[in-house]
């Protein structure tokens, strides 16, 4: 059973997110938080599998709610999904630096967020092609040509080009594809690179690779 709670401002909003889940025989909503403050004391009470993170609430944020949680090693279990109005919140960047393991807008289809929290669940970063990638072009976009940060040094060959086939926003199956590897032999080095790293989930990996020069946006092209 896949534990779930609910952090927004808005009782409507919740109230619908919860009906939605509720409706699905893997998924249980185990609380509601109103701020940013709420919900860091229910992720350390009821230890949920995924937070529905609203980024603006009043009070503390979800920005501030999502560093808090992801800095805290009690809460390593706990993967953030962080639910924003606009596709291109100026805020989205950071909550993945932050620790937000992926994010979806408040206007997704059903399928599309209940698919979300499964995917989050299981591990994976939540990076929708058609969102995360302009997304993370904006970020890149505004950051400075990179230095390459000594972790790198860490990776091998083959798992800086993994991360980098994982900046673009490609899955296990499509790395394996374009490497000429099985998809098992791709999630390792993935899996490998998250561990090297210290990236709690396939979200940082795509920070990290523009971060790291892995990748280069058009503005650098």
């Amino acid at each position: 059973m896949i534990r779930v709670v609910l952090a927004d401002d808005q009782a409507l909003v919740r109230a619908g997110f919860r009906s939605l889940l509720a409706a699905e025989p893997d998924i249980e909503v185990v609380g509601e938080a109103s701020d940013g403050a709420h919900a860091v004391r229910l992720a350390r009470q009821v230890r949920p599998d995924v937070i529905l993170m609203d980024i603006r609430m009043p009070g503390v944020d979800g920005l501030a709610a999502t560093r808090q949680i992801a800095a805290d090693p009690a809460l390593a279990g706990v993967r953030i999904v962080v639910l924003t109005t606009f596709e291109l919140d100026e805020y989205v960047a950071e909550a993945l630096r932050a620790g937000a393991a992926g994010f979806l807008v408040k206007n997704t289809m059903p399928a599309e967020l209940i698919n979300g929290v499964r995917v989050v669940a299981a591990g994976d970063g939540l990076l929708s092609p058609s969102v995360t990638r302009r997304v993370i072009e904006q970020f890149a976009a505004r950051t400075a040509a990179p230095a390459p940060p000594r972790r790198l040094a860490e990776l091998t060959e083959r798992e800086r080009e993994v991360v980098a086939l994982v900046g673009t926003g490609l899955s296990n199956d499509e790395i394996a594809a374009r490497l000429v590897v099985s998809p098992a032999t791709a999630k390792t080095h993935v899996s490998r690179s998250m561990v090297k790293l210290g990236a709690r989930d396939r979200a940082q990996l795509v920070v990290f690779a523009y971060e790291a020069g892995l990748v280069r946006p058009g503005w650098l092209r």
